[in-house]
């Protein structure tokens, strides 16, 4: 059997980062396994091709969810990245970290040391901003992000932003940064045109160092345990199991379905849960699978009474040509995910901050990248963004290979299914304002009949997707917490050297993507592994609507309000 210090589980978002990080030194020996095998292809490299990896076997785990009650019974897909870079090499590509006051939250319920300020450092640390490193963004980091309104001469971004401000919302330079309510430019892990996944940013450079050991195409079967002390993991690696031990620590990165499943299958978790799959309880811990959170989006979409949208770039001459300016000097509308302006609003007067997220597209498609109708036409990803409703990821067999049972309970409480209706009747009367009247004609979805509270309930329960934003099944929480699975250092409750460190550890889903968050959990995780004095806390001020109380949007250009943040 082979030994090292370190065995982390999944080569994603965190596990790539914390294999980077780990080895840094070269004090440490460490082993990174990842169930997938290369992220060396060039619809995972071309921005462009964003919707090509997500469905595909090959790079992704391709789960559905059980029946959704809140959805007419619909099952949604639920795809894990499975490949070097996991959900970083079939995303979007969308850098969005969430709100100062998401992490300020997560402190509050029990993830000490986890407020904004502690976070801020991490954030930095992670990423190279186009525009260098100031308060809120950091210069000199792996990960390269980037305004891709540059690589856009397209109209429509910039009507969509100043139809925010007609709306009497304000605008925003810097999302990320100072102030996220508003409108303004959206930000993308992109690298001189390049997808700037984990694998690229971090693995890369880490597969270098001798003290890295990478296997792709393994099967974890299981955390190996003695006692309450763990000890390595079982792998099945060319139809051969294996045991490989841990002289310091395991740390699971599979993702907030495969991390929970995986300590479901070593006997982690709640009791019924296990032996209703002939599984042995080895430690029990209720909180395992559950808490499970996403966000759900719509496409709201519009004809354009202009050629200009991307539904006249479809055909494969098009194609072609974009594929080949790209391939050759990684320019043009093949270096971008074609988000390039959004905008985060509160939907109610009440709410301290954002709760609406809207990736703008200067095309009427679905995510498969296929036409939605014949003709222009541009469309709004919109969705409430701090759902009530939790779910579940539950073990099914002892056998490694049966995928778990995975239930949102979508749009389940009083308070989800109104912020959908205000989320549509928000984004109806946004698309109105007039600076997109030279462009706006019919709405195709959800169409002039969608009205009522009923018709909106039932077109969205019809129409809903995924954005693919699984997390929260494996919470961080305080030590009076019984369904915290997770300490404030990422140490699984009662048990010693095995850690869980990927979005499936958040308390709550940020308002935003989670791919942003997700690595700066991993940054900071890695200094708590190594034992390192964290980066000192960054206190600045963050914008927060001075009204937020009474009012939901300024109307008119109003007074800004300074919220300091907590230690």
């Amino acid at each position: 059997m082979q030994q090292y210090d370190y065995i982390i589980v999944g080569a994603g978002s965190a596990g790539c980062v914390l294999a980077d990080r780990l080895s840094e030194s070269g004090e440490h020996t460490v082993l990174l396994l990842e169930a997938g095998g290369s992220d060396n292809n060039i619809l995972i490299k071309m921005p462009t091709a964003l919707s090509y990896p997500m469905s595909m076997p090959k790079f992704a785990w391709q789960f559905e969810s059980e029946r959704e009650e809140g959805l007419d019974g619909r099952r949604l897909h639920c795809p894990r990245g499975k490949v070097l870079g996991g959900g970083s090499s079939i995303n979007g590509m969308v850098y969005v970290r969430g709100h100062a006051c998401d992490f300020d939250e997560w402190a509050q319920l029990g993830a000490h040391d986890w407020n904004y300020a502690s976070c801020l450092p991490y954030f930095k640390k992670a990423e190279s901003w186009q525009d260098g490193e100031d308060l809120y963004r950091g210069g000199r980091g792996p990960v390269k992000t980037c305004d891709g309104n540059h690589m856009s001469l397209n109209p429509l971004y910039q009507a969509f932003i100043d139809a925010g401000v007609e709306a009497g919302y304000p605008a925003t330079s810097d999302y990320n940064g100072y102030q996220q309510e508003g409108f303004g430019a959206m930000h993308m892990t992109v690298d001189n045109g390049v997808r700037a996944s984990t694998s690229r940013a971090y693995l890369r450079r880490a597969k270098k160092r001798n003290n890295l050991t990478v296997l792709t195409a393994v099967l974890t079967r299981k955390v190996l345990l003695d006692g309450k002390t763990a000890t390595g993991v079982e792998i099945e690696h060319h139809n051969k199991r294996e045991r490989v031990l841990a002289a310091k620590e395991v740390i699971l990165s599979a993702g907030s379905i495969g991390s929970p499943h995986l300590l479901q299958l070593s006997g982690i978790g709640a009791p019924d849960v296990l032996s209703a799959a002939g599984i042995e309880v080895t430690h029990e811990l209720p909180g395992v699978g559950e808490n499970l959170q996403d966000h759900l989006e719509v496409y709201f979409q519009y004809r354009c009474h202009e050629p200009i949208t991307l539904n006249g770039k479809l055909d494969l001459f098009s194609k072609g040509m974009i594929g080949a300016q790209w391939i050759f000097n990684r320019t043009g509308l093949g270096a971008t995910n074609h988000f390039e302006s959004c905008g985060f609003i509160r939907s109610r007067a009440g709410v301290e901050w954002p709760n609406i997220q809207y990736h703008f597209l200067p095309a009427a498609m679905r995510y498969d990248g296929k036409a939605a109708f014949e003709g222009h036409g541009f469309q709004v990803h919109v969705g409430p963004n701090k759902p009530q409703s939790r779910g579940f990821v539950h073990v099914k067999s002892s056998d490694p290979t049966a995928p778990p049972t995975i239930k949102f309970n979508y749009i389940s409480t009083e308070q989800d299914k109104q912020d959908w209706r205000d989320t549509i009747r928000l984004t109806r009367e946004l698309l109105n304002q007039p600076a997109l009247d030279k462009y706006r004609e019919d709405e195709i979805q959800p169409g002039a009949s969608v009205q009522t509270d009923e018709e909106i309930d039932a077109w969205v329960r019809q129409n809903v997707e995924s954005a693919y934003h699984p997390s929260c099944s494996c919470k961080m929480g305080a030590d009076d917490d019984a369904m915290a699975v997770v300490d404030n250092q990422c140490r699984v409750r009662g048990l010693q050297q095995l850690r869980v460190v990927d979005s499936s550890i958040f308390p709550t889903v940020t308002n935003g993507n989670l791919n942003g968050p997700t690595i700066m959990v991993a940054e900071k995780a890695a200094d708590l592994i190594l034992g390192k004095e964290p980066l000192p806390a960054e206190h600045v001020p963050v914008w927060i609507d001075a009204q937020w109380q009474t009012r939901q949007r300024a109307g008119e250009p109003a007074r800004s309000g300074i919220r300091q943040q907590k230690d």
